[in-house]
């Protein structure tokens, strides 16, 4: 069985080949992954209308470039799967409509995959890991805890009720004048900092829920450096590292409540899993490396390459729902908001020409 995937949910054109042999082993044929940061460096952030052209630019030659990689044609493949949201909706439209030419053309069937659920199976085309497990999915755009049951079965244990953490980290790289993207140079600022140097805020800690806030984080941040401008080299170090320990602290206790809740829920999880843009940050790593260690949980994190937005994830996705039957039609709607919410798979539709199948996701 073998998928190929795209992805332009944000400033990533991706494409992907991945395919599962006849002993059920996943393999990446392919990941071809195009980047924008050159392009939003500017502007501090990702401009709706630049991606999209950017994407629209782009779209065909990566495809072209994942199936010569994958050393497939488009008739070697078992189906076609496009993210069709959540994100911004005129990069998503790009890559749908891509998707959904290639099914009608080649006779596959088409997934609509939700970018949060490629993100939140990724482990099992890494790792091969078994349902259920605690998902923290941590991204520029979200932040939650997720009980993972079966492909499209998902319980939202907990959210941010404001920020999300790769927000955070983008805001405060911003406001310390650090080059976009801002996590990976908070990240790389924080190195060289005093964790302990400014006394931040942990919210939420000790609340029974699992949930997240990040604002008052990001707005003391803000006011610390304030006080102190203008800020030298090594107090914009302080100030990354101090906030990231914060941050560190805050993932660690919220997942802990949220192990809590999964077994108070259901039952023992078979890992702990880490996935998202942010999951690449080697401090928020570790933290819950220990807090695995503490719960009797292995630790699972994509490696770096999948921790971003890529076509490998989507391919995969669509593989997972492919092969237990799930498919949709090719009137699936680009969705800009599209939360990963429990709910059982339903009958599936049963090719890409045939009726619209049923989202297993809420909307």
């Amino acid at each position: 069985m073998r998928v190929l995937g795209i992805e332009t949910t944000c400033d990533e054109t991706a494409a992907a080949v991945v395919e599962v042999d006849a002993a059920g082993k996943p393999h990446i044929l392919s990941n071809e992954v195009l980047s924008q940061i050159a392009a939003h460096a500017a502007y501090g952030g990702v401009v709706p209308e630049i991606a999209a052209r950017a994407h629209l630019e782009v779209m065909d030659r990566i495809v072209e470039r994942a199936l010569r990689t994958a050393g497939c044609e488009l008739s070697d493949l078992s189906g076609i799967a496009a993210a069709a949201g959540p994100g911004l909706v005129g990069g998503v439209m790009v890559g749908l409509t891509t998707a959904k030419a290639l099914a009608l053309v080649a006779g596959k069937p088409f997934m609509a995959v939700n970018h949060l659920e490629a993100h939140a199976l990724t482990a099992r085309l890494t790792d091969e890991v078994a349902f259920p497990y605690l998902l923290l999915l941590v991204s520029g755009g979200h932040t939650q805890l997720l009980a993972v049951r079966g492909v499209g079965d998902y319980v939202r244990l907990g959210t941010t009720i404001d920020d999300a953490v790769g927000e955070a980290f983008d805001k405060v790289a911003k406001m310390l004048s650090l080059p976009y993207p801002g996590g990976p140079s908070v990240e790389r600022e924080a190195l060289q900092g005093d964790p302990e140097a400014f006394d931040f805020p942990r919210p939420m800690l000790g609340r029974a829920e699992p949930n997240f806030s990040l604002s008052g984080l990001k707005t003391a941040v803000r006011l610390a450096a304030e006080r102190i401008a203008p800020l030298s080299d090594q107090a914009v170090r302080d100030l990354c590292a101090s906030f990231q320990a914060a941050v560190v602290d805050v993932m660690v206790e919220r997942t802990r409540v949220g192990l809590k809740a999964f077994r108070a829920e259901m039952c023992k999880p078979t890992c702990l899993v880490v996935a998202g843009g942010v999951a690449a940050n080697i401090a928020i790593q570790r933290g819950l490396a220990r807090l695995a260690t503490e719960a009797g949980l292995r630790l699972v994190a994509p490696p770096l390459a999948l921790c971003g937005d890529n076509g490998a994830m989507i391919a995969w996705a669509g593989l997972e729902r492919l092969r237990i039957g799930l498919t949709d039609g090719l009137d699936a709607p680009p969705r800009p908001r599209w939360p990963l919410e429990a709910r059982k798979p339903e009958a599936p539709s049963s090719s890409a020409s045939s009726p619209p199948g049923e989202t297993v996701l809420s909307p």
